[in-house]
């Protein structure tokens, strides 16, 4: 069954984030193999100076978006539907404006927004999963877990609830495409259908192929936030005395923490914010890519970005980190939110060279299996084809 056309739709993010990257990268590798890509998008940026109440409303139902996506539709006549974001201004009334053309909708599933008003499954630091499989998820409320405001939160938990009760989840989207195993498992757990909730990875669309690097020092690459679990890794290489370097790249809210730690620790050094281009050449070199993160994750592109070098990675055994790194042959665990276990596993990476070059190799070739840009563009188009049939 051939895909000819696709219309892709996107709300994009107020700050670019790995989202937009990933839609307009499976844009242009269809786009490569000779398909024809529309796409359908908005911008938060329009959010700012609009009526609060006029916001919530449109969160559970853009009318506009629903006949413009509708009228698109109609014109064009695409195979399938391929959402990315819809929160919070395009809105589940784009996938009955689908349902209407009788076009297949894929839905991916970015984050856990379906589940939790915040996305996260993240409270006051902690994991928290006391709103997963709730119709109404009130404890979010209460807590103000959508930017710490009880009107957002509220607007994002009637969204969820109304389109609960029209069983919007499970009767308008033909195909949901989690990110992970784990990420799978959550979802299914939240009452989506198992059928039909498939797992596509991240990939990279270009190759930059595998370091021959020794391994100088280790290396933290991301936003600089306490749920990346920058405390631990801090109070980690403050263990370790200098042992082995530790190169952090990022930005972010404890930017003034970790400048501080990097004058105060041996072997500490803050590189601040780095490109894509400059993070993969200090991969290159790097002994270890550290991942201490304390949420459970979506999927982490520079997972890929390391695994394309042959770099292992050391992280915490939580959330999508269990699925994506394999302990002992693509990386290392350690217990989430423990220093001394993570510096206990740095130490072993240092004392057995041998391992880890062979974690290097299985690294490079976890990438080449799994995350290549045709591995993916594979997968992609059987997942269309598989939501074009279920129409028939």
């Amino acid at each position: 069954m051939r895909v000819e056309t696709v219309v892709a739709v996107h709300n994009y993010y107020q700050q670019p984030g790995g989202e937009d990257q990933i839609f307009a990268a499976e844009g242009r590798l269809l786009e490569a193999h000779g398909h024809r890509v529309l796409r359908y998008t908005t911008h938060n940026d329009l959010v700012r100076g609009m009526n609060p109440l006029a916001l919530a409303w449109r969160t559970i139902w853009n009318g506009k978006v629903y006949r413009e996506l509708r009228e698109l539709l109609r014109e064009e006549r695409p195979d399938v539907v391929h959402f990315h974001n819809t929160f919070p201004l395009i809105s589940p009334a784009a996938y009955y404006a689908a349902k209407a053309e009788g076009v297949p909708v894929v839905q991916r599933l970015p984050n856990y927004r379906l589940l939790c008003p915040n996305a996260l499954f993240l409270c006051d630091g902690q994991v928290c999963e006391d709103c997963l499989g709730k119709p109404i998820p009130w404890p979010g409320v209460i807590r103000r877990c959508y930017r710490q405001s009880l009107g957002a939160t509220a607007a994002v938990a009637a969204m969820l609830a109304f389109h609960h009760a029209m069983r919007t989840w499970t009767r308008k989207v033909d195909l949901y495409i989690a990110l992970t195993e784990f990420g799978r498992d959550k979802f299914v757990q939240g009452g989506l259908p198992a059928d039909r909730i498939v797992v596509k990875p991240n990939f990279l669309l270009h190759d930059p192929g595998q370091a021959d690097g020794c391994g100088k020092y280790a290396l933290f690459v991301g936003r600089l936030s306490p749920e990346k679990g920058l405390g631990t890794l801090l109070m980690a290489w403050e263990r370790l005395g200098g042992d082995v370097p530790l190169k952090i790249a990022g930005d972010g809210p404890l930017v003034s923490k970790v400048t501080e730690a990097a004058g105060r620790l041996p072997g500490v050094e803050y590189l601040g914010r780095a490109s894509k281009e400059e993070v993969l050449a200090l991969m290159k070199d790097a002994l270890l890519l550290v991942f201490p993160s304390t949420w459970y994750e979506g999927f982490p592109n520079v997972i890929v970005e390391a695994y394309s070098v042959g770099l292992p990675v050391l992280s915490s055994d939580l959330g999508s980190m269990s699925s994506l790194i394999h302990h002992g042959r693509t990386g290392l665990h350690f217990r989430p939110g423990d220093p001394d276990d993570l510096a206990g596993q740095v130490e072993w990476a240092l004392t057995h060279p041998h391992e880890l070059g062979r974690m290097r190799r299985e690294a490079r070739q976890e990438f080449e299996q799994k995350y290549t840009a045709e591995r993916n563009y594979e997968m992609l188009i059987g997942i269309y084809q598989e939501a074009m049939e279920s129409m028939q």
